[in-house]
């Protein structure tokens, strides 16, 4: 293109808007080294002036030096390029090439759009166009492809060159903790015994405790720190708190397995330009390449942990089936299965007297299609009752050998403890050591480095005493956790299963781990009665029919027999005397309360039983209104009477007030003689 063709393309209306030099280059790596290509774009500069443009017109838009043309998300120069073209500020967009404005042709067809509606000019090194002609446009649209194509080349040759490394396992990626190079650039296991022997025990306890909690807090109460080296895998070594997130992250790294593995995660931009990651199962990995290097564990003990931390999600986990054991009192949790739907029955908690009591609820159609009622609700005490019973009787006690095998792990298990506790002990004295030396070996005139150094020995002294002192009050707590006298017990309770179960001191989650090792599943029927069918490990099934619990107000109820005492009793007693003789002979009332007046009364209501006053007039006694019409006297005078012996009564309630029998002939003409004397004097 000639320079005549490129005049005609400039109006006086294109030099009446500023001309915008856009400067960029991919990386920061290019601004430091590839500085001809910079100087290259600036001197665009002057090709604007020879078009015509005052130097005081011309904006240069460098902010995005170091930012790749992939995208505008991240791009703020080219955004603010794009915004003042669209309000008709520019009138011409200078670049060195297309590839400098956007390597992405979506973002490059609209600034072409842009450009095109408010008549501004595009220039590069090859010369002067406008969008707003056909074939202008048509040639910076292949320009645009043909960058776009550029960098998917270049992107694809490197891409094929890390991807044929990683199949050959000879990619060099950061290493995780407790895996470094050799000098030959071979992976293998640290040269450091107290990282190795960590990571070793961390496997140790997530297959003991089963879960990623377990372990942080094993650790915790073992008083173990955890190793870490800095992000790239590298620098100087750390030791700090076992966290959540590291145990998680560790269990998910296959390098600890022996595997290399590329590829385990896929990422794209959404609408917005952000990045977004999403990790791939194992079978979508690019590259995995088994036994590549040495590793803390086996393979499929690697895809055992990575099957475990699943079945332990909530989020993950088929059905929650197969979580973890927790410390609540539910037996059967994660194992139980409904027997009308099919589906894993969840478990709820309520307090009945303070205590904990479990329910399981098979509630998968109600959440599902929002149903209002669960499929099925079962109280949970009866159940995991009567499951514990199955156990005790399906097991016999455990051999000795077994039992000896077990207190030998624990043993050994306590000496690995006490073992890492010591190395750390011994790197605080190692630290102590070299911070002497340097102190020593320092020239005592020079007191700036002196004054330092000795600042640092003493720190090192300090945290050495710590550690000592920390590593003495463990080993005190082990020893006395662990002491003769409780070996012999723990030895006692291990040969006998049943007391082992019962123990006071076994966990729940002891007692569920052990329950899991015996049963596979429950599945449960709530109809009259309840159906638990128990399916063991070895492919044996029992059915069970409970009765179906009690009610609240049921389990309140006071006995049958005991309604049956209180009715016979109140033929001869008050109530205050009933309560009284139920309570000295070791009775409760259905709240488990000792008797008292009021609760005698409220039975003798609720069951519609006679009181004593119905039970005595049903036998023809007479109060004291009708004995003092007989005696032809005031009922006033009926307890006097009484009193003297002359009328036979019987006490019908606890205030004190009686009913009489009928008086007989002789004792009514007896009464109104002394009567007439007592009025005559």
């Amino acid at each position: 293109m000639n320079p005549g063709n490129q005049e005609q393309k400039v109006s006086k209306r294109h030099l009446q808007r500023k001309a915008y030099l856009y400067v960029r280059q991919s990386t920061l790596r290019q601004v430091l080294e590839n500085q001809e290509s910079t100087k290259r774009q600036y001197e665009l500069k002057s090709r604007a002036i020879a078009l015509g443009w005052r130097e005081e017109h011309i904006v240069v838009i460098d902010s995005d030096l170091g930012q790749s043309g992939a995208s505008a998300a991240d791009r703020k120069g080219f955004q603010k390029l794009v915004s003042e073209v669209g309000l008709g500020q520019a009138g011409i967009v200078m670049g060195l090439e297309v590839s400098r404005l956007a390597r992405n042709c979506s973002d490059w067809h609209r600034l072409l759009e842009i450009c095109a509606l408010s008549g501004t000019l595009i220039l590069d090194e090859d010369g002067l166009y406008d969008p707003g002609c056909f074939n202008d446009r048509l040639l910076l649209g292949l320009k645009g492809t043909m960058s776009e194509a550029e960098l998917h080349v270049l992107k694809a040759r490197l891409r094929g060159g890390i991807l044929n490394k990683a199949r050959r396992a000879e990619l060099k990626m950061p290493l995780p903790v407790g895996l470094v190079y050799d000098p030959d650039q071979r992976v293998v296991l640290d040269p450091d015994k107290q990282v190795r022997q960590s990571i070793s025990h961390f496997f140790t306890t997530f297959h003991r405790a089963g879960s990623a909690f377990g372990v942080v807090r094993a650790f915790s109460n073992e008083g173990l720190l955890f190793p870490r080296r800095g992000r790239a895998g590298s620098g100087e070594l750390a030791w700090e708190q076992l966290t959540h997130s590291r145990v998680l992250q560790t269990l998910h790294n296959p390098r600890y397995a022996g595997a290399f593995a590329f590829g385990r995660t896929r990422s794209w931009k959404d609408a917005q330009g952000r990045h977004r990651y999403e990790s791939l199962p194992v079978d979508q990995w690019e590259v995995l390449v088994k036994e590549a290097h040495p590793g803390y564990i086996s393979w499929e003990r690697f895809e055992g942990n990575q099957c475990r931390l699943k079945d332990n999600s909530k989020a993950f986990g088929i059905d929650r089936k197969r979580r973890s054991p927790g410390d609540g009192p539910a037996l059967l949790q994660g194992m139980v299965i409904c027997g009308k739907c099919g589906h894993a029955m969840s478990l709820r908690y309520h307090k009945r007297q303070g205590k904990e009591v479990p329910d399981y609820v098979c509630q998968k159609d109600t959440v599902e299609h929002a149903k209002s009622k669960p499929c099925q609700y079962i109280p949970g005490e009866s159940v995991d009752q009567a499951v514990a019973d199955l156990i005790l009787e399906s097991l016999t006690p455990l051999n000795l050998e077994s039992v000896f095998e077990v207190q030998k792990r624990l043993e050994e298990r306590m000496q690995e403890i006490d073992r890492l506790r010591r190395q750390r002990v011994e790197r605080a004295r190692y630290e102590a050591e070299r911070a002497r030396n340097r102190y020593m070996q320092v020239d005592p005139a020079n007191r700036f480095v002196a004054d330092s150094l000795e600042a640092d020995w003493n720190e090192t002294l300090r945290l050495l005493g710590e550690a000592e002192e920390t590593y003495r009050q463990q080993s005190e707590q082990d020893h006395k956790n662990l002491s003769e006298a409780q070996k012999q017990e723990i030895l006692n309770l291990a040969s006998d299963f049943p007391a082992l179960w019962k123990d006071g001191h076994t966990s729940n989650q002891d007692r569920k781990r052990m329950a899991r090792l015996i049963i596979a599943d429950v599945t449960l029927i709530r109809e009259q009665t309840i159906t638990v069918q128990v399916r063991f490990k070895g492919g044996a099934n029992k059915v069970l029919h409970l009765p179906l619990p009690k009610r609240a107000w049921e389990l309140r109820a006071t006995e049958e027999r005991a309604v049956k005492e209180i009715d016979a009793l109140l033929e001869h007693h008050t109530e205050a005397e009933i309560a009284a003789l139920l309570n000295r002979r070791g009775w409760h009332s259905g709240e488990g309360k000792a008797f008292t007046v009021g609760i005698i009364g409220h039975i003798r209501r609720y069951h519609q039983l006679k009181g004593r006053f119905e039970r005595l007039r049903d036998k023809g006694m007479l109060t004291a209104t009708e004995v003092a019409f007989r005696i032809d006297s005031k009922p006033d005078a009926v307890k006097y009477w009484r009193q003297q012996g002359l009328l036979k009564g019987t006490r019908f309630n606890d205030k004190q007030e009686y009913l009489y029998q009928e008086p007989t002939t002789e004792n009514i003409q007896i009464i109104k003689q002394r009567s007439r004397l007592t009025a005559q004097r």
